[in-house]
């Protein structure tokens, strides 16, 4: 009797042994497998941003070299903007001039006078006797003033159509010789400038800065 008891024991001893064996090596493969997945992700979006970085760079150093004369008198070679920009820009101006020719003929008109049919300017003896009278002299008179500031915003538009041909619009004339970086695109002026003043010549921070010498 106590033989056969010792055969029953040693079977299930045995049994036990090998299913812990089993379920220590099932559990360092599931581990394995999920750390190689990870990085191969990281590696793929690390990847897509090398190629958005160069696309970027691409885009910013499209414009050509131009030929600027400087303040002083000297010619400096400058990377303006690109054809697509000066397009943009073109467009833009384009659109403002012909709102100001509109308008300009809308004052002619109210200038005209409405017996005669001739236009009536402050050098005329007419506009004079007219200036003497009560407020319908007064209002041509605001319409010739204010004539006049559209006749000049017309032509610093003109002029900012021919350095739109000659690739050299947008550069800002006070940082040719010497860029002083005061605006983070110099000598360049930054778009945001140029949509909101197209005939500019100056970035923001120039302007104000010549504005405080006047002051002084």
């Amino acid at each position: 009797m106590a033989k056969e008891k010792n055969n029953k024991k040693k079977p299930v001893k045995t049994i036990k042994k090998k299913t812990t064996k089993v379920e220590k090596k099932s559990i360092p493969r599931k581990k394995l497998v999920s750390k190689k997945t990870v990085p191969t992700k990281k590696n793929v979006s690390a990847k897509k941003n090398i190629i958005v970085k160069k696309t970027s760079t691409i885009k910013k150093s499209s414009g050509k070299l131009v030929e600027v004369i400087s303040p002083t008198k000297k010619i400096k070679k400058i990377k303006g903007y690109s054809a697509s920009d000066l397009e943009m820009f073109k467009k833009l101006i384009l659109e403002k001039r012909n709102e100001i020719i509109e308008q300009l003929q809308v004052l002619k008109e109210q200038m005209d006078d409405q017996n005669t049919g001739q236009y009536v300017n402050e050098n005329s003896p007419y506009s004079l006797h007219m200036a003497e009278q009560g407020t319908d002299a007064q209002e041509r008179e605001k319409l010739y003033l204010w004539a006049q500031r559209e006749n000049k915003f017309l032509g610093y538009l003109e002029e900012a159509l021919q350095r739109i041909e000659k690739g050299t619009y947008g550069i800002c004339i006070e940082c040719i010789d010497e860029p002083q970086y005061l605006c983070p695109t110099c000598p360049l002026i930054p778009k945001e400038r140029l949509i909101a003043v197209p005939h500019t010549q100056h970035c923001r921070e120039i302007k104000e800065k010549m504005s405080e010498r006047k002051n002084f």
